[in-house]
């Protein structure tokens, strides 16, 4: 008899539907680690550095003051016209941009599902470039999208075969994760192109207040019924925790979009924070939102050449968080950012972005202290790893030298003759490093950080045949454990080192 199947009252296709992996997970890491959260320093989530308004005193803004007026209303539901919010984002991005442009919603998800929701039938194809933000295949899949992926590099010149047949694209500007901003007039063809295959194109903003705000599209909605316009508050504002942004269409749209969202979407605290917040004198050009932008910049410099000096592969930027390539390192993506957790710092694991592989990482740009925490984490990381792998290339060599004796020169080796001609690469990582002894011709430099290293490029001692067949008799017997470590040392390297002065 065949089981029967439990009836589960949801549509089919939601079954297959999985949440979303975003940064941020401060209070997870906390329990995970058994470190507290105030010594957590959180690289994943691309916040503005600068901090808050509210850590500036020239902005004359005071969130106790905004809360008691806000808790006022605590009582009450909100005004579901959301007037003074709308017109605050309205005076906010400028460009003739009207309150009857603006859709108020709970941070960026709900705006994409709330456009996925009044726009998406079920079959309906939309188009998303890769790698970019998974809300998107998120919030299309529940409504039974059609998700097909194109190259971020086709954009946007993207084929009208394509195109055709499309119902929705999504251009994410600046794109989360590469930090590419693509130009006003590189979009403007896409809107056109999109238009003439009756394809609604929704661009995400959310990061362009920290990038260039000049390149925005805001002012041409109106002309278009088929461009969608998201922007975030939480980004720009470092404040994630209070839920606030918008969209911005053309008035028929706006007006259809606010009929359909959810009723008080907003609540009290969200609508005066964020309406206080872009009312500040300047919108996108406030002085707060400038000097954000110069310290971005600047540190995004500094953090950048330290991660190339790392041996990394960091992607040119135009927003607050950098594109990582690590496929020369011997860990992947998802090792780093596990053991960097477990140091208290979060970066991005890219892995779980559309068929990225195990290669890429995502750091947010931070101050200049915590960008360099971040790249000694990497440093210390990384020279723990090289430690372990060090024990289990000896644990594994001896095995081998038990049965055979001395491995002898590797001549297939990358770096073949690593220091000298004949030498014996038994020991290929150094059992001692560092071993911080001068005589071994080992010296202190100038590491990537700034910091001082250990540096064995000069030492020949552990590749000296002689030496090699001392160690084995004494690490066969004693075993790859401290106390063998210190013996061969005492019994082996010292004699040496005392005899080649």
């Amino acid at each position: 008899m065949s089981r029967q199947t439990k009836f589960i009252p949801v549509r089919e296709h939601l079954l297959k539907v999985q949440p979303c992996k975003h940064g941020g997970l401060v209070k997870k890491t906390s329990q995970q680690y058994g470190i507290p959260e105030s010594q957590l320093l959180d690289a994943s989530a691309s916040l503005n550095p600068y901090g808050t308004p509210f850590d500036h005193p020239y902005t004359g803004l005071d969130m106790d003051k905004i809360l008691g007026t806000a808790l006022k209303r605590m009582g009450q539901y909100p005004d579901n016209r959301y007037l003074e919010f709308r017109n605050a984002a309205a005076r906010f991005v400028g460009k003739g941009i009207k309150a009857e442009n603006i859709i108020p919603g709970n941070g960026s998800s709900e705006i994409i599902r709330l456009v996925a929701e009044t726009v998406i039938e079920e079959g309906d194809i939309v188009l998303i470039p890769s790698p970019t933000f998974s809300e998107y295949e998120q919030q299309c899949s529940i409504f039974g999208a059609e998700i097909r992926y194109i190259e971020q590099n086709v954009l946007p010149d993207v084929p009208n075969d394509v195109l055709k047949g499309a119902r929705l694209l999504f251009v994410c500007n600046p794109n989360n994760p590469t930090g590419r901003l693509f130009s006003r007039e590189e979009i403007q063809c896409l809107i056109d192109k999109c238009r003439e295959n009756n394809v609604v194109l929704f661009v995400d903003e959310a990061f362009i207040e920290l990038a260039d705000p000049s390149q925005t599209i805001v002012d041409l909605v109106e002309s278009n019924d088929h461009l969608f316009i998201q922007r975030s508050l939480t980004k720009a504002f470092a404040i994630p925790g209070i839920r606030m942004g918008f969209g911005v269409a053309s008035v028929k749209i706006a007006t259809l979009l606010n009929n359909a969202r959810l009723s008080w979407n907003l609540g009290c605290v969200a609508e005066e924070v964020s309406t206080v917040l872009m009312n500040m004198e300047g919108g996108c050009y406030s002085r707060y939102l400038l000097e954000s932008r110069e310290m971005i910049a600047r540190e995004r410099e500094f953090l950048m050449e330290k991660l190339e000096r790392r041996g990394f592969r960091p992607v040119e930027s135009t927003v607050n968080f950098i594109y990582v390539d690590i496929s020369d390192l011997s860990m992947d993506s998802t090792e780093l950012t596990e053991r960097m957790a477990a140091h208290g710092v979060l970066i991005r694991d890219c892995s779980s972005f559309q068929d990225l592989g195990k290669h890429h990482i995502r750091i947010a740009v931070r101050t200049r202290e915590e960008n360099e925490r971040i790249v000694d984490c990497i440093r210390q990381v990384i020279q723990e790893w090289g430690r372990e792998q060090a024990i289990l290339y000896l644990e594994r060599n001896l095995a081998k030298a038990r049965d055979k004796g001395s491995l002898g020169s590797n001549r297939e080796c990358n770096y073949y003759p690593c220091h000298f001609e004949g030498q014996d690469c038994t020991f290929c990582f150094c059992p001692f490093y560092p071993c911080q002894d001068g005589r071994t011709e080992g010296k202190w430099i100038t590491g990537s950080s700034g910091n001082e290293v250990w540096s064995c490029l000069e030492c020949r001692v552990v590749h000296e045949p002689a030496v090699v067949e001392k160690m084995l008799t004494v690490l066969t017997a004693e075993g790859c454990t401290e106390e063998g470590l210190k013996k061969a040392w005492e019994t082996v390297m010292e004699p040496w080192l005392c005899s080649s002065q």
